[in-house]
């Protein structure tokens, strides 16, 4: 016997060798399996891409409406926080509606008007 016969490493590479040699599949039934996942796969991908594409162009066709009700919703929130026509911007927007005791300043110039 070699050296090679009596080392258990290359023992243990030998059997595994016949094992993996036993284990694999006949060529035909791989061949035709392997073909069958690639096709599957492709299959799955073109469905994938057509669904992209669908959802895609939904998009697109909803960004007009979108676009339209941002515009009314930026209207109503420029028509909240308009400032009265002909008032002097002193306006205070941060009060609430029911703060009825609070103070306001009001800037300018004052005169006291004597009393007649």
């Amino acid at each position: 016997m070699t050296n090679r016969q009596q080392n258990a490493a290359w023992q243990a590479a030998q059997q595994w060798q016949e094992r993996a040699r036993q284990a694999r599949p006949s060529q035909g039934a791989g061949g035709l399996k392997l073909l069958a996942t690639w096709l599957l796969f492709g299959v799955m991908m073109i469905v994938g891409t057509l669904l992209g594409l669908f959802f895609l162009l939904i998009g697109w066709a909803m960004l007009p409406f979108l676009r339209h009700r941002m515009k009314k919703r930026a209207e109503t929130f420029r028509a909240d926080h308009a400032q009265p026509a002909g008032g002097n911007g002193t306006q205070d927007n941060t009060r609430s509606p029911d703060d009825k005791h609070s103070s306001r300043v009001l800037e300018g110039d004052y005169r006291v008007k004597p009393d007649d």
